[in-house]
């Protein structure tokens, strides 16, 4: 504006200049005005927030993600319907930190800029207009703000200084701007206070000033301003709140207010008809009170009728309205007072919504609680009383594991695929980068038959027999030409051909075509695709020999399948007898039978091993044994196959890099082979070459077997894992190892 000003003024000097009788030269011009201080850039700041039946999760990469209620567009995915898993918010935007209001969301991107998404009618969306929006739009005015906070029907912002900012509805005056005239735009809040933090409420509004005193402004008809004001109008401008206390942290719900003061102790003002004031009086209080019980609390959040906090150590406490387990104690009654979270947890933020409340871990898992009438809790929708995992695997039907990958994959009986672990190549297929320690939706809503997940990528069946496949592309593994490395998302194998099963490997793929005929893709180095050109292929070819084949399996330089008859055939590698077929070949590009004749149920390959379960329950393993894999008591390799030890009958099989895993019919596991990081779960780390026990007792319905860890799933869809957890593949929300079964969170 300074710039556009000035070129006239300049103007009009240098035109009087011309019409004066003075012989001297014209006075120069006034200097141009400074350049405009750069935008201030925000860290990004991963955190899960709750609305009013949506969740939204902002993780370390800047991505923003939503479940729940989606009529006005509140989850930002460009589209108004419901969804009980969470989807990514629309546009390139790397957020820095996010919101969730009633039924809208706003966020601040990395450059300190506003935007909103979702329910536009009260002007919440700051863009000038009332229009819903199902993708994030710029709030207007090109103000810089550090923090942003969403109410009701409204939002705030702060900027660096510490001005306030209010835009939307502002029936009862939670605008602060001194009258009740909504804003589509942002607007100062009056009173010229710096603000260190604000909170947004239904319709009140509350700050902490940089010395710690906390002022309110809106309805107040419930004490909910602590000002000593209840039953009467509202404040059109912030107000202080009563008590003189200096305050840490500071929270609006519906229609009450709690803060941590400096000293570590809740306070809490306005309604209790339900306990959300954390004390006995059900009229409630119109001054801060201190809450019941004997909590130091670092953080708090107030949601529609009940209150949570964060103690030192991450704990969280939650009291108020019960009825749909927003407490998460594992009951359904209301609590007047701080009532522990049930399951231990440590989290680094806690947000609570209308009747539900979610929270963050250190390690980045998120996990509700409560309602989840819209999906709000991410998963399908049943309530929790107790936290649950975001993404979790609720109804599990499906687990699957690449013998050498350093990833898990399952599907929910609804056929949606979940992926978590390492994301070295996209081969979450979230759409993000970046490891996940719990299960992550894999993008783009398919419906899967069966998942396979490779060394660097994975492959899927959608439920009408198209292959998909994303992640790692350098050789051709997702059988297409991408012309990129990597694709971050379920694509189309585009050969047509209508599959029923899918295998991926480390640099090549396979499948079974409805016909039975295999077709594999991807590198042909030792000759895994079964064609005879050493050639890379980019689409799939069809496997030499004419074989048909029921099932089908791919590992490092190899791959084997099964006929329906249960002859097996393997075919690439053999540098430690891999094909199982007695030749000492360095490799073989054309299927070869398996020695022995025996008849097979099913095989699985491990990094340089292949194992199968014949159709009597016993286990015969072949290839390389240098830790044990082949579980029949050596260390040597084997170039056909040769009966496990034990004289245990198995009802399924799981081959890991250098280890294998097995379930007796009646679901009890058993492990051999490498044991480094406790893949075989038997509370050690010491390898053995025959089959032990994984401890624990439990019994598990099927088994899959990875680089390094092992999970199993059990008859009623829950799953628990163990070994490594580097990349935190056993999906507990933590990183390290264990060598007994862990739950993966429902």
């Amino acid at each position: 504006m300074r710039v556009v000003r000035w070129v006239p003024i300049a103007l009009a000097i240098m035109v009087a200049s011309g019409c004066s009788d003075s012989s001297g030269p014209p006075p120069p011009p006034p200097p141009p005005p400074p350049p405009p201080p750069p935008p201030t850039h925000l860290p990004i700041q991963p955190t899960v927030t709750s609305g009013s039946a949506h969740t939204c999760v902002l993780k370390s990469t800047g991505a923003a993600f939503c479940a729940g209620e989606n009529s006005s567009g509140d989850l930002g995915n460009g589209s108004t319907v419901n969804s009980d898993t969470l989807v990514r918010v629309s546009g390139a935007t790397v957020f820095a930190t996010i919101a969730a209001g009633s039924s809208f969301t706003c966020g601040l991107n990395t450059d300190s800029s506003a935007y909103c998404w979702g329910a536009g009618f009260g002007g919440q969306l700051g863009n000038g207009g009332s229009s819903n929006s199902p993708v994030p739009v710029p709030v207007s005015g090109g103000r810089r703000f550090v923090s942003i906070v969403a109410g009701g029907e409204y939002a705030c912002a702060r900027t660096a200084l510490g001005a306030a900012y209010c835009w939307g509805a502002n029936f009862d005056g939670q605008l602060g701007t001194g009258d009740t005239a909504r804003s589509r735009v942002p607007i100062a809040v009056s009173g010229n206070l710096t603000f260190q933090s604000l909170t947004a409420g239904a319709a009140h509004t509350c700050g902490l000033t940089t010395t710690g005193a906390a002022y309110c402004w809106g309805l107040a008809g419930s004490g909910q301003l602590g000002n000593r004001s209840s039953g009467g109008g509202p404040s059109l401008s912030p107000v202080p709140v009563s008590g003189g206390l200096t305050f840490q942290a500071i929270a609006a719900g519906d229609s009450h207010t709690c803060a941590v003061a400096a000293s570590g102790s809740m306070y809490c003002w306005g309604s209790n008809g339900s306990g959300q004031a954390g004390n006995l009086n059900t009229l409630g209080y119109s001054t801060p009170t201190q809450v019941l019980g004997i909590v130091t609390f670092k953080s708090v959040t107030a949601g529609g009728l009940h209150s949570c906090g964060l103690n030192l150590a991450g704990s969280a406490y939650c009291w108020g309205a019960n009825g749909e387990g927003a407490i998460g104690n594992g009951t359904t009654q209301n609590q007047n007072s701080p009532s522990a979270v049930s399951g231990g947890l440590a989290f680094e933020n806690v947000s609570a919504g209308v009747a539900h409340t979610c929270a963050r871990t250190s390690a980045g898992a998120a996990y509700c609680w409560g309602s989840n009438n819209f999906g709000q809790l991410g998963h399908p929708p049943e309530q929790s009383l107790t936290p649950a995992a975001v993404f979790g695997l609720t109804g599990a039907t499906a687990l699957a594991i690449g013998s050498t990958s350093f990833h898990t994959c399952a599907l929910t009986g609804a056929g949606r695929a979940l992926c978590w672990g390492r994301d070295a190549e996209e081969e979450l297929g979230n759409g993000i980068y970046g490891p996940s320690a719990v299960p992550d939706s894999v993008t783009g809503g398919l419906v899967f038959n069966s998942i396979s997940p490779g060394t660097l990528h994975t492959c899927g069946v959608a439920s009408g027999g198209t292959a998909y496949c994303w992640g790692s592309a350098s050789q051709g593994q997702l059988g297409f030409f991408s012309g990129t490395s990597v694709v971050d998302h379920p694509t189309t194998v585009p050969d047509g051909r209508t599959y029923t099963a899918i295998a991926a490997g480390l640099w090549h793929s396979c499948g079974l075509a409805d016909s039975g005929s295999a077709y594999c893709w991807g590198s042909n180095f030792y000759g895994e695709l079964g064609d005879s050109m050493p050639n890379t292929s980019y689409t799939p070819i069809a496997v030499i020999g004419g074989h048909l084949f029921a099932n089908i399996a791919a590992g490092v330089f190899d791959s084997c399948a099964l006929t329906a008859a249960g002859a097996a055939f393997c075919w690439g590698s053999n540098t430690s007898g891999q094909l199982g077929d007695s030749s000492t070949v360095f490799s073989s590009p054309v299927p070869r039978a398996v020695a022995g004749g025996l008849t097979f149920n099913t095989l699985t390959i491990g990094a340089e091993h292949v194992c199968g379960l014949a159709t009597s329950g016993a286990a015969y393993c072949w290839g390389s044994n240098t830790s044990g894999q082949l579980g029949n008591g050596s260390n040597t390799k084997s170039n056909v196959p040769v009966p496990v030890s034990g004289s245990l009958t198995f009802s399924s099989i799981a081959a890991g890099s250098h280890h294998t895993c097995a379930l007796t019919t009646a679901g009890k596991a058993y492990c051999w082979g490498f044991n480094g990081a406790g893949a075989l779960g038997n509370g050690t780390t010491d390898s053995t070459n025959a089959p032990v026990a994984v401890s624990g007792g439990l019994t598990f319905s099927a088994i899959f077997a990875g680089n390094l860890h092992t999970c199993g799933l059990s008859s009623g869809g829950s799953a628990s894992c163990w070994g490594d957890d580097y990349y935190g593949q056993l999906g507990r929300g933590v990183v390290g190892y264990s060598t007994a079964p862990v739950v993966v969170p429902q």
